[in-house]
């Protein structure tokens, strides 16, 4: 099944999920060599508009995936824009800091990581979601992980997703919670 990403990050972690039971290509592994752009404002219609492009493409089998750090205090930013919140100067770092900023003075620390999953096949999409609901820290800690990693806590845990390993974060992971759906809804299928 192609996985409409060039990721490498995602593709590690939903791997991770997958084991052996799917076996997934990236956008590049599969020989698609495009930047599929996210113009929309909700993860749904992202997903969404990823999938179906790779889709009318090959009409394989595909799935794509988008993800947003939603924070209470900011009133669901940087969401839709994770990865883009820096503007012209986005890096996964410079993300962070601005989200840290914007944060600063703020008592108010929940957020939640969300990701929604669109897949595709025999032409009909079906729709995931998963949640980890969680704090921003103050600092940075962690080497491992991507993206908001270094500054999340999910509940019930007591470091951040960059302080796990990656069996540690697939205990509390949004990608995983929506991909377990769509194994199980893969699995239904067969």
């Amino acid at each position: 099944m192609i996985f409409a990403s060039n990721n490498d990050h995602k593709a590690e972690e939903i791997r991770s999920v997958l084991k052996n039971k799917f076996e997934i290509l990236t956008l590049k592994e599969a020989g698609i060599n495009i930047d599929i752009p996210e113009p929309y404002d909700t993860l749904e219609e992202n997903a969404a508009e990823k999938a179906g492009v790779i889709y009318q493409l090959t009409t394989t089998s595909c799935f794509s995936e988008d993800t947003g750090l939603e924070v209470v205090a900011l009133n669901g930013e940087p969401g839709v824009k994770s990865a883009r919140y820096a503007g012209n100067h986005r890096s996964f770092e410079n993300n962070v800091d601005k989200l840290l900023a914007n944060l600063d003075k703020s008592p108010d620390r929940r957020a939640r990581f969300r990701t929604v999953v669109a897949v595709i096949i025999n032409g009909k999409q079906t729709l995931f979601e998963g949640i980890a609901e969680g704090q921003i820290t103050r600092i940075k800690s962690g080497d491992f992980g991507f993206g908001y990693d270094p500054v999340f806590i999910p509940d019930g845990a007591d470091k951040t997703f960059a302080e796990m390993s990656m069996e540690e974060k697939n205990l509390y992971s949004h990608r995983k919670k929506a991909i377990d759906k769509l194994v199980a809804f893969l699995n239904d299928l067969s």
